[in-house]
């Protein structure tokens, strides 16, 4: 039924009155990565996670089935991929996609007619409008103008049927930039301004979160609101307060979540982004709000030095938000300058489902997991959400002589087995030292009950538990000193030394990286730690240290290039 209501929407809306220019010379905004387009113009088709090598083939005849891949080539990102290259090649590359696109589907056909990617799309065609129409004859211009214009009438009448957050920002800050940017769109302007303004009061929370809990997601949500705020003022248009409210609030829990690379912390489905997109974001916004000391999001920063840690300390997602949302409550990521250091294993999704799955276990994030069971577990509908979801029931910031402290507890395992899990963090002042110590304990007599139950079902009547540290796959890690640590080697030079006290068993093992625009999962490492609850409760202790020979400062200059078929 939405298919064929957005197939009759996008049809009437190509017999629509067609714009015949633009109000005002557009200007790019949307960045795109060299390597990316270079890889583009030589026929290697790299969307979702899958390769198509097909050199001197259009786009649109390119023979890929997935879904994934097509909803990636219609939102025409690859356009800001193929401007980052600029040359000829890049240019003819796009302006053959870009016709293609119109003459194939430019009148209703295809998976691209959707409120949210019509958005995507439009604001890539209006922001590489030069790059597209040099060269171009009199009539390709009016075919593209023509097309554009059937895009802004579709958006205008189908963008409520985006679902809210991101996919409904992008469709109306697209239907902004359109109605702001064509002659005679004027019209669909004001009803997008007051639609957006909504947007930001319902899904914006007052501490500049998104239900979701990504962080990536998060950025692209004030890219697009901060887009939307430039093109207003450079019409003379006002902003609506809850537009410039929603971004002021946004900027602060951002920087909360930026590591010290300048990259964001990965949890709940989200990458790192691209490098230097945060930091540009967070520019253009204008606003220089530092981050608060309470929670973003629900995550905790800790910082000392050239040390950053974020940690998740608030319960996943649940209901429609929480449909990419990962059991990843207490896990925690470090970054040491400009190399991370302790991660997540990231989201999956571009691998395929059992990827997906995978990397929304608490296994595969850095925090301590009950006989291979999440803290959160899935439900078994269609999408998979955290049905039965951890409770995070303290949270203790303090200031001490040794440094910024934390202390976290969930109630993850109460219900499977009796366990409430606590996690106390200490970072000190200098960002050379971090101490942790972990508890698994029953507390109440309930509790104590479904201990000795879950321990009766055992043959050697113990509880498992392992906390892993998974590590980023650029740091060489080594078991040392006769077993009992581990050495961490960063690029930058840094030696980092890995003890523990009260685990049962210390290993290094293999482990991945979950990267978004790289074919394959990336080898890695992961420090764990093993033991067994035997009585009532474990405590395990542990620190990670700077070897003392480590200088204050690095001059860390070695560049990461970016493997994009690796």
């Amino acid at each position: 039924m939405m298919r064929w209501q957005n197939w009759l929407a996008a049809w009437r809306a190509s017999r629509s009155h067609a714009a015949t220019g633009f109000v005002s010379q557009p200007e790019p905004r949307s960045i795109g990565l060299f390597a990316r387009g270079k890889q583009l113009t030589t026929g290697n088709f790299l969307f979702a996670g899958q390769l198509i090598e097909a050199p001197g083939t259009l786009l649109w005849d390119v023979p890929a089935t997935a879904p994934e891949f097509w909803v990636e080539a219609h939102g025409f990102g690859w356009l800001d991929d193929l401007a980052a290259v600029g040359d000829p090649i890049a240019r003819a590359r796009a302006q053959d996609w870009t016709w293609g696109w119109i003459a194939r589907y430019g009148k209703g056909r295809g998976p691209g007619w959707i409120p949210d990617l019509t958005g995507r799309r439009l604001i890539r065609w209006i922001n590489h409008a030069i790059f597209l129409m040099n060269g171009r004859s009199s009539a390709d211009t009016q075919i593209y103008f023509k097309a554009l214009s059937a895009q802004t009438m579709f958006l205008s009448r189908r963008w409520r049927a985006s679902a809210p957050g991101l996919p409904r920002f992008e469709a109306l800050t697209g239907l902004i930039y359109a109605g702001l940017a064509l002659t005679g769109m004027e019209r669909v302007v004001a009803p997008a301004i007051a639609a957006l303004a909504a947007e930001c009061e319902a899904e914006i929370d007052v501490h500049g979160g998104l239900p979701t809990r990504n962080p990536e997601e998060l950025l692209d949500a004030f890219t697009l609101l901060t887009w939307a705020a430039q093109a207003l003022g450079q019409a003379g248009q006002a902003v609506p307060p809850a537009h410039r409210a929603a971004i002021e609030r946004i900027a602060p829990t951002l920087r909360s979540l930026r590591h010290a690379d300048g990259a964001l912390a990965r949890f709940h489905g989200g990458g790192r982004g691209m490098e230097g997109r945060l930091d540009h974001a967070l520019a253009a916004s204008g606003v220089r709000t530092a981050p608060g000391s309470g929670p973003a999001m629900g995550f905790l920063r800790l910082s000392g030095g050239r040390t950053s840690i974020i940690i998740d300390a608030a319960d996943p997602p649940g209901g429609r938000a929480g449909a990419s949302a990962h059991a990843s409550t207490l896990a925690f990521e470090m970054t040491s300058g400009r190399r991370p250091v302790i991660v997540n294993c990231g989201s999956g999704a571009p691998f395929g489902a059992e990827w997906h799955r995978a990397g929304r276990a608490t296994p595969s994030h850095s925090t301590l997991s009950v006989e291979g069971y999440s803290s959160s577990r899935l439900n078994r509908g269609t999408p998979e959400i955290m049905a039965d979801r951890a409770h995070v029931t303290q949270t203790r910031p303090t200031e001490t002589a040794e440094g910024h402290a934390l202390r976290l507890a969930h109630d993850g395992w109460v219900a499977t087995h009796g366990l409430t899990h606590s996690r106390l963090l200490i970072l000190s002042h200098d960002g050379r030292h971090l101490g942790g110590q972990e508890e698994l304990r029953a507390i109440s007599p309930i509790d104590r009950a479904r201990l000795a139950a879950a321990m009766a079902r055992k043959a050697e009547a113990k509880i498992r538990f392992s906390i892993r540290f998974h590590l980023h796959p650029d740091v060489d890690a080594a078991i040392d000193l006769g077993g009992n640590a581990v050495s961490l080697a960063l690029k930058s030079g840094e030696i980092w030394i890995f003890r523990h006290s009260g685990a049962q068993g210390l290993s290094v093992e293999p482990s991945v990286y979950l990267e978004k625009g790289r074919l394959n999962p990336r080898a890695a490492k992961q420090i764990v730690l093993s033991g067994h609850v035997a009585e009532f409760d474990a405590v395990i202790g542990w620190t990670l240290a700077k070897a003392q020979d480590t200088p204050l400062a690095i001059r860390d200059l070695e560049r990461d290039e970016l493997p994009i078929l690796a």
